[in-house]
């Protein structure tokens, strides 16, 4: 009896301690009276011009190909994302045997909220929405110019918030401020290693 109750009890244990077991909380949609969405033009605080048109123009290409909000100008629409660029870092990462970059890594760190106009309140924000590409010298095979990178980044991140602003909470995350290009506790920590 004792051995049919520890069998049984290790099973239990075993299918409890599975990797099949996965929290997944509910979808948190959007409040049913908004039903237009307008994506104000993003803000860019980086040193690289025209960003902020490229990826005001993706993020509305991609709600018109997801279809589950209409896209309306800011004044008709009951939602608006709102979004700022805050970070562009281009970083050769990889060389030739003549000091020639060769391998590119191009990261993006954008915030992104949603602005309840009948509330006037922001209903989410992502604050360091982040996207990375890696990639090789245009002139490689296989390789792509930092234009290429940008349209293939861009994409990314439409999507990212598209998702966000459709399936909800959890469906996209931030990084953390202590991972974010100069923020303060970076700072800080370099400075007191030296």
């Amino acid at each position: 009896m004792k051995k049919l109750l520890f069998i049984t009890a290790v099973i239990a244990l075993g299918a409890c301690s599975s990797s099949e077991i996965v929290y997944r909380p509910a979808e948190q949609k959007l409040p049913q009276y908004i039903k237009r969405i307008a994506v104000r033009s993003f803000a860019n605080k980086t040193q690289q011009f025209g960003l902020e048109e490229k990826i005001t123009l993706k993020v509305i290409d991609e709600f018109l190909k997801n279809g589950e909000y209409s896209v309306s100008p800011e004044n008709s629409a009951q939602g608006v994302i709102v979004g700022e660029i805050s970070h562009y870092i281009l970083t050769p990462i990889q060389y030739d045997v003549n000091l020639v970059p060769t391998v590119y890594k191009l990261n993006v760190i954008a915030s992104v909220r949603l602005l309840d106009r009948e509330q006037n309140r922001y209903l989410w924000e992502e604050p360091a929405l982040q996207v990375t590409k890696m990639y090789s010298a245009a002139n490689l095979p296989g390789g792509l110019t930092e234009e290429q990178a940008r349209e293939a980044l861009w994409e990314i991140l439409a999507k990212d918030v598209v998702m966000r602003t459709v399936s909800g909470f959890g469906s996209v995350s931030s990084a953390s401020w202590k991972k974010m290009p100069g923020s303060q506790d970076t700072q800080t920590s370099t400075t007191t290693a030296h």
